[in-house]
């Protein structure tokens, strides 16, 4: 379980860059501490590297944006902003 708000779901992962795409409902800011939650994705990791249309950014709307990740994680899975994470 986790104590964060949710802001959105992985739609895509491409295994060879570790980069997911992810449809967020709500703003995501570099640096923040988010954690991916699916049925078999548990783990949590600070963002260090986020991009919307192939371009860097610093910080996110709603919509769609790339995230480099440390794990595997799979469409569907959840994507949550920690409590206190900023």
């Amino acid at each position: 379980m986790t104590t964060g708000e949710r802001v959105g779901v992985v739609t895509h992962y491409y295994d060879r860059l570790s980069v997911a795409v992810l449809t967020l409902t709500r703003p995501l800011q570099l640096n923040a501490v988010v954690h991916f939650l699916g049925k078999s994705t548990d783990f949590q990791q600070q963002v260090t590297s986020m991009q919307v249309d192939h371009q860097p950014v610093t910080a996110a709307e709603a919509g769609e944006v790339a995230l480099e990740v440390k794990q595997k994680v799979r469409p569907g899975d959840a994507v949550f902003l920690l409590s206190g994470a900023e």
